[in-house]
């Protein structure tokens, strides 16, 4: 009778975990709700955990070792997840969608070289999966962090013969692969598992690194995706139908965002994930730069450009990147509501791929308490510019870039856009020319509309404020 009231209870809180996975998943759709999602999804986690201890054979000692690994992992990880700068936030989401794939790998491994019976094929195959996934996955989201965080070339990083390396590469996961799963367990089994597991870093790294900084968003979706795919496979392994579950829901979840960042850039994956293969490094940056010295620009003061912020009826401010590097979001909010009381009409252009990850200037907007009413995605508010007497364009680039619609030659070129260009008056707040992450000069900052606010995003706001005020 205690078997089976032992069974059911594992059955049942795996069950209640998986519809609070569904049910935080939905609500993160909503910024007025993804708050409450993230905690459902968390307490459904915690049921799972907590279940997972009282399984059939878990021995006191794997308790105990469980328990402390979770104590140590929440102290490692809740400090920096509580003191990292948005700015940074993208990073730290590649740092743990990249843990996530290597702990599926790790216990993929272990999983083949510690089973005291043979393990069926469909086993074998789940952990050979499991193995390459999860390793493709953490080799790959160390490169977005590394290329997020400057520590190397956010650039594509190409090098000769590169597609012959890869292909190599490939031949060598999918030989090994096939002789582990023939050969099934033994020595020479585990060596050649050790290998996948080797050949699958190595490969999941190079892939990264021909992507473009300006890709990163896209790139995160899909290893989001891969990391997904691989804790389900684990499930398997396991037993484990919570695991299978969550893993299901982040792969099916992180490959329709992907499909959708992609559409956003009017780019296929593919191209995103491979375009860059066999180009070569260098070239047209240098000349862009060039030419945008050469080419006028109109910088004016904060003063100036308050007087018509003060006078306008509409304002759409446009969030970008500069945005979050200079934790400008509380004074755009005192701002808004400060033209807000003048009578004025402000509302948020919300591009799909600005920042450095999905989601990143809702989430940037959200923690400065703006009001969600007054968020509006590119295609809700695309429109709506043409009748707009003021852009605030706050340090967003690419996503505003008109080459994108004419230039063929230009990498942008088909990407959807803010029609920021269609605005009577465009006011861009940018620290200098520096180009975006597509490493392109912005067409819009030569439009004779165009006035160039240079400085602090923050302190540039601050001034306008108090100007805005006194007008």
């Amino acid at each position: 009778m205690f078997d089976n009231w032992h069974d059911a209870f594992i059955d049942l809180s795996y069950l209640i975990a998986s519809i609070c996975f569904i049910l935080g998943l939905k609500m993160l759709s909503n910024p007025a709700t993804a708050r409450r999602g993230n905690q459902v999804a968390a307490a459904g986690m915690a049921l799972a955990v907590i279940a997972t201890l009282f399984m059939r054979g878990m021995q006191t000692t794997n308790v105990i070792l469980i328990l402390v690994a979770i104590v140590i992992g929440a102290i490692i990880s809740a400090y920096p997840a509580r003191k990292v700068q948005m700015t940074a936030m993208p990073q730290m989401v590649a740092i743990f969608n990249g843990m996530g794939g290597a702990t599926v790998a790790l216990v993929s491994v272990s999983e083949f070289t510690g089973a005291d019976h043979t393990l069926s094929r469909g086993v074998v195959i789940s952990i050979v999966l499991g193995t390459i996934i999860g390793s493709i996955s953490f080799a790959g989201s160390i490169i977005a962090f590394m290329k997020l965080q400057e520590l190397m070339s956010g650039r594509s990083i190409v090098y000769p013969a590169q597609q012959i390396v890869n292909g190599l590469v490939f031949l060598g996961i999918t030989a090994l692969s096939v002789a582990v799963v023939v050969q099934m367990q033994g020595n020479t089994s585990t060596a050649m598992l050790l290998g996948v597991f080797g050949l699958s870093l190595l490969i999941g790294a190079l892939v990264v690194l021909p992507i473009g900084g300006a890709d990163m968003p896209v790139v995160i979706a899909v290893l989001n995706s891969l990391t997904g795919v691989a804790a389900a496979i684990t499930g398997f392994q396991l037993d484990n139908q919570a695991l299978i579950v969550a893993g299901a829901l982040v792969g099916a979840s992180g490959s329709f965002l992907t499909v959708l960042m992609a559409r956003a850039m009017n780019r296929s994956v593919t191209n995103v994930l491979f375009g860059a293969f066999g180009a070569v490094q260098g070239g047209a940056a240098g000349g862009a730069g060039d030419a945008a010295e050469a080419r006028p620009i109109k910088s004016i003061s904060a003063e100036d450009a308050s007087i018509p912020l003060a006078y306008a009826q509409r304002v759409i401010i446009v969030p970008g990147y500069g945005l979050a590097v200079a934790q400008a979001q509380h004074t755009v909010r005192e701002l808004a509501e400060v033209l807000a009381e003048r009578g004025v009409d402000v509302r948020y252009a919300i591009h799909p791929v600005a920042g450095r990850m999905p989601g990143h200037m809702n989430v940037l907007l959200a923690e400065a308490n703006v009001p969600y009413d007054e968020l509006f995605e590119m295609d809700d508010i695309n429109d709506d510019f043409a009748r707009t007497d003021v852009a605030l364009v706050i340090g967003a680039n690419d996503v505003t870039n008109p080459a994108a619609r004419t230039d063929t030659t230009s990498p942008i070129y088909g990407m959807p856009i803010l029609n920021v260009d269609a605005a009577q008056t465009i006011i861009v707040l940018k620290r200098g020319m520096a180009a975006g992450f597509a490493g392109i000069e912005n067409e819009l900052f030569h439009d004779p509309k165009t006035s160039m606010l240079f400085g602090d995003a923050k302190e540039s706001i601050t001034r306008l404020i108090t100007s805005v005020k006194d007008a």
